[in-house]
């Protein structure tokens, strides 16, 4: 999930705590404050923190001048060999490729284990938006293959691209039957993501004599680590009594639209209803049905059969599935 879907989370969490709304009609809102902030507090701790002490084994850095995809392939496959004959998990960090002020390099790079291979392929510039920029393409469209010295377990999306300001990381870490597990973001919703990191600062607010704002707290806390299960990448929920992250639900992507506009919407109608229902003499007379029916049902009809007359008026054109970022297609085909 995108920020504001979490803040949202954490706030609307709050709302139905009746301490929360007492205090927010006295003028008081610092319980939603604390919701809204401890729904955001996992992944700030990850992105403005945890991120820049993280240690790297191998830098992969393209050249601007000449990005040669084959030797990127044949790196991570020697990182991957380094992984099992050290007996160690080696970390990974793909460079981002800055051409100007407003311009990237895009590139891709696929583990493939059906095929027991790497591959890396360059394409065109992009904006910080992530736009492609016309006439940018790179002189070679060669794509770099190098085979991998042991099997990789895939724990998250087939595909990587890697464009904008900071590159990913990957984790390669080689197990008791000599395969290599590889972890995507391994700095990214470990323990962080655990219900004990919020627990912690929960307990101590309520030792301290706050056990409603310990509360509100930790379930912003939850909120935000309950949401990131419906993706692809999970949590370490359990941290530090477990050392991996659970596996997500594979429901949604953290990025995609739909999923995150839904977040906002459903949260501001149980915001609304909670808010609704705790104050005293209400200006109209609605109830929790008419509010999903009104609030909820109408604006989805409304929306979806816009859509179904812009696309009857004016239907797409057909162009191939894309399935370059699927489970077991190859990288070009």
């Amino acid at each position: 999930m995108k920020g504001i879907a979490h803040f949202i989370t954490g706030v609307t969490v709050a709302s139905f705590f009746p301490w929360s709304i007492e205090a927010a009609l006295r003028g008081n809102p610092l319980y939603f404050v604390l919701g809204g902030a401890f729904g955001l507090l996992p992944d700030t701790l990850d992105f403005k923190f945890y991120r820049f002490f993280y240690r790297h084994d191998l830098y992969l850095e393209p050249s601007p001048a000449d990005p040669d995809p084959q030797r990127m392939a044949d790196q991570l496959a020697e990182a991957v060999a380094a992984a099992v004959r050290q007996r160690r998990t080696v970390r990974v960090k793909l460079s981002t490729l800055r051409l100007g002020a407003d311009r990237w390099r895009q590139y891709s790079v696929r583990f493939d284990p059906q095929r027991g291979e790497v591959a890396v392929r360059f394409g065109p510039a992009v904006n910080t938006g992530q736009v492609p920029l016309p006439g940018t393409e790179p002189r070679s469209t060669a794509v770099g293959r190098a085979r991998l010295p042991a099997p990789v377990v895939q724990t998250y999306e087939a595909e990587t691209t890697v464009d904008i300001f900071d590159g990913p990381t990957f984790a390669l870490e080689p197990d008791d039957e000599g395969r290599v597990i590889l972890h995507f973001l391994p700095w990214h919703r470990q323990w962080s993501h655990s219900v004990l990191t919020g627990a912690v600062p929960a307990v101590a607010v309520g030792l301290a004599g706050a056990w409603r704002a310990s509360a509100v707290m930790l379930a912003g806390y939850v909120g935000h680590l309950l949401e990131d299960q419906l993706g692809f990448m999970g949590s370490n929920l359990f941290f530090p009594f477990t050392r991996r992250r659970l596996p997500g639900a594979h429901a949604m992507r953290s990025g995609d639209a739909l999923p995150n506009f839904l977040t906002v919407w459903i949260c501001g109608l149980l915001l609304f209803w909670n808010l609704y229902r705790h104050t005293p003499d209400p200006l109209i007379s609605i109830g929790f049905s008419q509010l999903l029916f009104f609030g909820g049902a109408v604006p989805f009809l409304a929306v979806a059969a816009v859509r179904h007359l812009l696309r009857h008026r004016h239907p797409p054109a057909k162009t191939p599935i894309d399935t370059s970022n699927e489970w077991g297609d190859p990288l070009i085909s």
